[in-house]
């Protein structure tokens, strides 16, 4: 029987005339303090094909700093002497941008200066690797879009390699490597280069327009060689088709072990992943270990895009998912509600985009406003009298001229108090302490042609307000409180408000009269309801004004 064709049902003894060459198969799915990286114990799983072409092996999955200080050695050791040399490497990378290691499974928190305890060097391998120029391949299997910062001077994913002369570098995720190691590199006779263009593997390094790396199998000892049945077959069957974790790992599972241990965990787990259309963009977007501010911005972004994602607190909700899935339909994505980076930048740039729009907007509908304020202020309020002042406030609560106008009329009321005969002011001291509508009225009746007359038929018309301007003013307050606001924020607020010429007064985390004028101000300019209070869209805008300052 072909030794290389031999399953995991059996452990091989017994020598072969190329037992001198040498392997290193690492392959990380599980860590302690990262994601899983799915199919990244791929790796492990060719260590019976390589074993049956002669090679000494030296292989772990999900092996931490121990056990792949191990491996490493016992490598390093049999390489002396190899005459073929391979090393296969999946799971999750770091680079400082010029060297590149693989972490153990139970690395925590890795740093530039703690890593060789930690990890497994790919220059020190491809150093082992450059003694057997034109006998030697280096394999790694990482997940795309990495590039996230783990430490100072430390980022995921694989940086530049320098190829030694003669070392072969096949590169791909873990799921591309593993068919490309299990039926390409394992395999005798077989064509590196075209193996690697069946599976979408990168080569580099040494890249001959042939490479055949394994020997005929006619030139490997196939005699069969002493076995031992593994009782623990279905288990290492088990772990195999846990790490790759795909629909064809636990349906090679289950045919094998139809009525198996975990034939019923098997069969759970398939129909999860077929029943999930977009797994394999969830599992991608997971990789991209997007922080809670990351995911905060994401839907800061879509909600000045005007798709609703049902607050901004950081979680991916079903709001937010329908928001994305909206999104990628209007631009022309598969609409599967999970983000890529290339979707990332792309949404940033719009809402960056956007931000300016609609800040360009407010300043112009400022300025128009403005002109009109300032012409109707003319033709009321600058006529120095009480009914044009008046009418400039009824029309204009919070313009530019409104302090003054309430301090001309202020002035006014003084004067007219002043100036009214003694009855009358004690009278109208009452009423406007007591401030009811039928007190108001009294004054008229005794006084229809007093010094308070005017002032009395405003306060009327102020305390007959419709009571679904009070209900619409008592939503707003709700709606503010319910952001739940910190004084930091407030003063940010008040300090944004500020900078853009609103004139909210003292930045101090308390929001007064003059801070609610500015709020509307800043809610008629970007044609939002007029209430003074923030809300959520409000707080959207002026933080996305302060980003593209």
């Amino acid at each position: 029987m072909r030794r290389f064709l031999l399953s995991t049902t059996f452990a091989l003894l017994g020598g072969s005339v190329w037992a001198e060459d040498a392997a290193l198969l690492l392959g990380n799915v599980e860590y302690r303090n990262f994601d899983r990286v799915p199919r990244a114990g791929g790796v492990f799983l060719a260590r019976d094909g390589l074993e049956g072409l002669g090679f000494a092996v030296e292989a772990s999955r999900n092996g931490g700093a121990n056990q792949i200080a191990q491996n490493v050695a016992g490598f390093a050791d049999r390489a002396q002497n190899a005459d073929r040399l391979v090393v296969g490497l999946a799971g999750r990378f770091v680079t400082d941008g010029t060297r590149t290691w693989l972490l153990g499974s139970d690395a925590e928190d890795p740093t530039l200066f703690d890593l060789g305890a930690d990890a497994v060097s790919v220059d020190a391998m491809l150093r082992v690797l450059a003694e057997k120029p034109g006998h030697a391949v280096l394999v790694l299997g990482a997940l795309p879009d990495e590039g996230q910062r783990i430490s100072p001077y430390l980022r995921s994913g694989i940086g530049p390699l320098n190829a030694p002369n003669g070392v072969s570098i096949a590169m791909g995720t873990p799921g591309q490597v593993h068919g490309f190691l299990m039926r390409g590199l394992a395999q005798p006779e077989a064509d590196l280069i075209t193996a690697a263009l069946d599976y979408d593997v990168e080569l580099s390094g040494y890249v001959p327009g042939e490479l055949i790396f394994m020997p005929a199998a006619d030139e490997v000892d196939l005699s069969p060689g002493p076995v031992l049945i593994d009782p623990n077959t279905e288990a290492v069957a088990w772990q195999d088709a846990e790490a790759l974790d795909d629909a064809d790992s636990y349906r090679t599972y289950l045919g094998a072990y139809p009525r198996g241990q975990y034939a019923d965990e098997a069969q759970s787990r398939l129909e999860a992943i077929l029943s999930e259309p977009y797994r394999d963009q969830r599992l991608a977007e997971e990789a991209l270990n997007l922080s809670r501010d990351a995911r905060r911005q994401i839907q800061r972004h879509l909600t000045i895009l005007d798709y609703n994602t049902r607050g901004i607190d950081g979680i991916f909700g079903s709001g937010t998912r329908r928001a994305m899935t909206n999104w990628q339909q209007e631009n022309g994505y598969p609409q599967t509600s999970y983000l890529t980076t290339e979707q990332i930048n792309r949404l940033d740039a719009q809402a960056a985009r956007r931000s300016a729009q609609i800040e360009a907007e407010a300043e112009a509908r400022r300025q128009e406003l403005a002109q009109l304020d300032q012409a109707y202020w003319n033709e009321t309020g600058g006529r120095g009298d009480a009914a044009g002042y008046r009418a400039y406030l009824e029309r204009y609560p919070d313009g530019k001229y409104a302090a003054i106008a309430q301090a001309e009329l202020d002035a006014i009321a003084q004067q007219a108090l002043a100036q009214a005969e003694s009855q009358e002011r004690d009278a109208w001291e009452l009423i406007a302490e007591a401030d009811v509508i039928s007190g108001y009225r009294q004054y008229l009746v005794d006084y229809p042609n007093g010094s308070f007359a005017e002032q009395a038929n405003a306060r009327i018309t102020e305390l007959t307000r419709p009571a679904e301007d009070t209900q619409a003013e008592a939503a707003a307050i709700a709606a503010e409180n319910e952001l739940n606001l910190n004084p930091i924020t407030l003063r940010l607020i008040e300090g944004r408000l500020e900078d853009i010429g609103l004139e909210p007064g003292p930045v101090d985390g308390r929001l007064d009269e003059e801070a609610r004028r500015a709020i509307r101000r800043y809610q008629q300019e970007h044609d939002l309801p007029m209430t003074g209070y923030l809300s959520e869209a409000v707080l959207v805008r002026l933080l996305a004004d302060a980003v593209n300052q």
